[in-house]
């Protein structure tokens, strides 16, 4: 994806763009009623707070981002870094739609997986350094392009510069639904500070044990810490919830990456969410493993995954109770997309 470039001189152009829009209907974003009371602002003043001892999530670096990175696993510090942005056609049917998700890749992660495909952005931190006056312009840009939502792409290390940026685009204009595009490794401090702004979560749940999570991932207690954060989503924006056109304005969507020999623990994720969240809950089981950065170095993930261990996972979901699965995701193997 190449960036397009942030040009003052539209940014307001996404106002017209949205009420143009006859597939919102009257759907409004949660973060409008929050600008409206002035509570947005004082999110914004809260979360840059939270900077001087960072606890934005699941790391609790608790280093002071705002004069040093020393410490800081996301390398991150008072401003973002975005690596790209634009119309992503490649998401999710509801997320897509016919226009694109609006999608802005931030550059480093607070997570180390091993075999992750964009490591360039995650672990090398290839982008720019941009300030919550710009981010809040690509909003604009995206909602001016026609897309359909917000997808921020790794936001979990960037609560308080994301939300500094919604502010700026909601006093502009932004009324597209925000979606937040994690690895699932985040706080409740951080979820809190985002209660009322975030429309749509998107977690990833990559593991259902936490040794093997933390020997891929380098996340300690990742089991633990995804678990939480997933409830905490939930209780905020419930199922997902699609329009008459089929996109999806709130609510969580679940993400699970099928990794080889089992070692995503399918069986004990699905279980957690139909026990502990929602039978109706919408997730996505991808089956798109492929090695990749240091994944040659361990033997167990150093393959694809097949399509017998694929249609298990299928099977472990609709086992669990879970029926709400992804479409075009479930017809791949039958379709020989692969």
């Amino acid at each position: 994806m190449v960036a397009m470039p942030i040009r003052r001189d539209e940014r307001d152009l996404g106002v017209r763009a949205a009420r143009d829009d006859p597939g919102r209907g009257g759907f409004e974003p949660a973060y409008l009623t929050l600008h409206r009371s002035g509570e947005l602002a004082e999110r914004v003043r809260m979360a840059d707070r939270h900077l001087e001892d960072c606890d934005l999530c699941a790391r609790y670096c608790h280093v002071d981002r705002k004069r040093t990175l020393r410490g800081a696993v996301c390398r991150t510090g008072e401003l973002a870094v975005v690596h790209s942005w634009g119309p992503h056609h490649g998401e999710e049917d509801c997320l897509r739609g016919w226009r694109g998700s609006g999608t802005v890749f931030f550059a480093w992660c607070n997570m180390r997986c091993v075999f992750c495909q964009n490591w360039e952005i995650s672990w090398k931190g290839q982008g720019e350094t941009t300030t919550a006056e710009d981010l809040a312009g690509i909003m604009l840009e995206l909602q001016a392009a026609g897309c359909h939502n917000i997808n921020l792409v790794s936001p979990s290390h960037l609560v308080a510069q994301i939300v500094g940026a919604v502010a700026i685009a909601a006093q502009r204009g932004l009324r597209l639904p925000l979606v937040f595009n994690t690895g699932g490794y985040d706080s409740l401090e951080a979820l809190r500070l985002l209660d009322g702004i975030v429309d749509i979560y998107m977690p990833d749940m990559k593991y259902g044990d936490a040794d093997l999570a933390k020997r891929y991932s380098h996340t300690p207690d990742y089991v633990r810490a995804n678990r939480t954060t997933v409830r905490e989503m939930h209780r905020q924006v419930g199922d997902l919830r699609l329009a008459a056109d089929g996109l999806a304005e709130r609510g969580l969507l679940v993400r699970h990456l099928v990794l080889p020999n089992g070692i995503a623990g399918t069986d004990e994720v699905m279980r957690f969410l139909d026990e502990e969240i929602s039978p109706n809950t919408y997730v996505n089981i991808m089956d798109q493993y492929r090695p990749a950065y240091r994944a040659g170095e361990s033997a167990e993930i150093n393959r694809p995954v097949t399509r017998a261990e694929y249609e298990e996972a299928l099977a472990a979901a609709r086992r669990n109770g879970l029926r709400r699965l992804d479409r075009r995701s479930a017809k791949r193997w039958v379709m020989g997309w692969r």
